[in-house]
């Protein structure tokens, strides 16, 4: 079946059947690699892309659900919440293997967007469906809190 999709802001037209999730239409018809595949049961958070502005597991959100939609990936996301996330990662070395950043920054960045002063509860809350397996959440943490003061400046 035909999908017509607005993805990174570009709309584009896809071939799929009826209940595929997006994230292989992302990666395998779109060619766009930086959103992972980590567990396909949406519990890991890799495969974190916002729709409409919110984050969404595209493991197992069907493609027909994204039609006529916004689908921001992390090789879309731009904008001021995103900058200051991006710069904060670099400066916090959040990243150690890398494989769940993606997802990681998607959740951050949706996390800023709507609350731009977020307690550590809700930091807890916001990035809780995505796992590192190298443990570096207090750097996630520390560069999200970095991320917000850089937003306040």
């Amino acid at each position: 079946m035909q999908y017509e999709l607005n993805i990174n802001g570009r709309r584009r037209s896809v071939e799929a059947e009826p209940g595929t999730p997006l994230l292989w239409v992302i990666r395998d018809a779109l060619n766009l690699t930086g959103t992972k595949f980590g567990c396909g049961v949406a519990s890991c958070g890799a495969c974190t892309v916002h729709h409409n502005g919110t984050p969404i597991r595209s493991c197992s959100f069907p493609v027909e659900a994204a039609a006529g939609n916004e689908i921001t990936t992390i090789e879309g996301l731009d904008g001021r919440v995103a900058g200051a996330v991006q710069q904060a990662w670099r400066e916090n070395d959040v990243v150690q293997c890398g494989y769940c950043q993606s997802g990681q920054i998607m959740s951050a960045v949706g996390l800023l967007s709507r609350n731009p002063s977020p307690s550590d509860d809700d930091i807890d809350n916001a990035m809780a469906g995505n796992a590192c397996r190298c443990a570096t959440y207090v750097r996630i943490r520390d560069a999200i809190k970095l991320a917000a003061e850089k937003l306040e400046a």
